[in-house]
């Protein structure tokens, strides 16, 4: 594995990277700030819009469209103009929730999850986008996180960090889930956080564990196959990209930190990019 290279402005809530692969740039936001970001396969050639809101994740619509999770919905967004329009509103009239996590599935549907601004516990949900139907998949979540899919489709990923643990939801052949969540990795006897994860072309699970400085790469039976140390304590969010998508690039944050630690990391917020020796999957096109 090569080294770990900072880029990128220093965000207070990085979040939410998304390879396109059509227009093969790099996307990702600053929740906080409510705005998004977008970068070559290098880091170079930035672009920026606000959106005036918290914003959090993205899946892609076309070549020029994206849909971007905010604190009041989801949004068509026109990356070439610059402008959106709510596609659907998602929570609305919450003043007291935000979009987190989420990611596109092998179906074409946009999984995407809430939670309150302030760390208000289970005040959140989980909810899925399919064909243009908003639909909670369950509620009462604290911080919805490591939304990602198996390549092969059965198999969804997700966490309430709150509770550190990633479960496991089959699906079927259509992408619903079927039956109930189970527990596929507990992480409350090693005191870790869950972050975002994404999975590899093996179907291995790659999870950012917020405030261990540490990437976790997991088998599809969730036992630990590496660790990757990194030279920020909250990493938030990984993404396969690049040319063969064997380019890992995470996404961190600098909320919290004191002057001291921020002196210890500098690059704390920034985004970060590694090569690794699997690929991973393209991200999957958001049907509606």
């Amino acid at each position: 594995m090569s080294n770990i290279t900072p880029f990128g402005p220093t965000c207070i809530l990085g979040e939410g990277p998304l390879w396109h692969p059509l227009r093969e740039r790099l996307y990702w936001f600053d929740i906080i700030k409510g705005e998004l970001y977008s970068s070559n396969k290098f880091g170079g050639q930035m672009r920026r819009w606000n959106f005036g809101e918290p914003a959090s994740a993205c899946g892609w619509l076309d070549e020029d469209t994206l849909v971007v999770a905010t604190a009041s919905g989801l949004q068509k967004f026109d990356v070439e103009q610059g402008h959106w329009e709510t596609l659907v509103d998602m929570e609305a009239d919450n003043e007291t929730t935000r979009s987190n996590d989420g990611r596109v599935g092998p179906d074409g549907s946009f999984w995407i999850g809430t939670m309150g601004r302030a760390l208000e516990p289970a005040v959140g949900a989980y909810y899925r986008l399919k064909r243009g139907k908003l639909e909670c998949l369950f509620d009462r979540v604290s911080i919805p996180n490591a939304t990602c899919f198996s390549p092969n489709g059965k198999t969804a990923y997700l966490a309430d960090t709150r509770k550190q643990v990633i479960w496991r939801w089959p699906l079927d052949d259509h992408g619903n889930p079927v039956g109930e969540r189970e527990v596929h990795i507990n992480l409350r006897d090693e005191n870790l956080n869950p972050d975002g994860a994404v999975c590899d072309a093996e179907g291995y699970l790659w999870n950012a564990q917020w405030g261990a400085s540490r990437l976790a790469r997991y088998a599809p039976d969730g036992s630990l196959d590496r660790v990757i140390d990194l030279p920020i304590s909250q990493p938030t969010c990984p993404a396969f990209g690049g040319d063969d998508l064997r380019t890992l690039y995470m996404t961190s944050a600098s909320e919290g930190l004191s002057k001291e630690q921020l002196s210890d990391q500098p690059d704390a917020g920034r985004c970060f990019m590694m090569q690794v020796d699997v690929p991973g999957v393209r991200e999957h096109q958001l049907i509606v």
